[in-house]
């Protein structure tokens, strides 16, 4: 049996980045919790984070992307810096988390596989429902004149209708 938790979905639009993430945690056929919450602020309020996978594994991958953005200042440097040791460190290598990482100017999804991808169109997904929130988010984006926290808003509770391991408990973090 497999837990699957959290959709979380990036989108930059007119020099404004958001992060929304829904709370839902699965346990096979069973929801065991509505509410996690997989999206932060990071590195005092300049970097919108999110991940998804093990809580455990997720937070520690924050608080080590936190450390390289506080000792780069850069995030684009952080997250290479940071996909660099996940890939090569034994402890490391074994977190099973997605992260995406944002700020204004860039957006990046990190991997362990020493993945750094900033998406073409500035919409980023991962988790159980990320497909359907990128697919969401993608067609508001090119329709409609919304705002980045709308589209992200928006496209999540589009997804939380059609996942079954999405809800509508989200949390959307918006910079600057």
């Amino acid at each position: 049996m497999r837990i699957r938790s959290t959709t979380i979905l990036a989108v930059r639009r007119d020099g404004r980045v958001a992060i929304a993430g829904d709370g839902q945690v699965t346990f096979d056929k069973t929801i065991m919790k509505h509410g996690a919450r997989k999206v932060r602020r990071i590195a005092g309020g300049q970097v919108l984070a999110g991940f998804a996978g093990s809580a455990a594994d997720g937070i520690t991958l924050l608080e080590k992307f936190e450390k390289k953005f506080n000792e780069y200042k850069d995030i684009t440097r952080a997250s290479v810096e940071l996909a660099k040791d996940w890939r090569q460190d034994r402890a490391l290598r074994r977190l099973e988390a997605l992260l995406v990482v944002a700020t204004p100017d860039h957006l990046f999804v990190l991997s362990g596989t020493g993945d750094v991808i900033e998406p073409d169109e500035g919409i980023a997904a991962i988790g159980s429902g990320g497909p359907y929130a990128q697919a969401a988010a993608t067609a508001l984006m090119r329709s409609t004149g919304l705002s980045a926290e709308e589209i992200a808003r928006a496209a999540l509770d589009i997804a939380s209708e059609i996942c079954i391991y999405t809800n509508k408990d989200i949390v959307v973090e918006v910079l600057p």
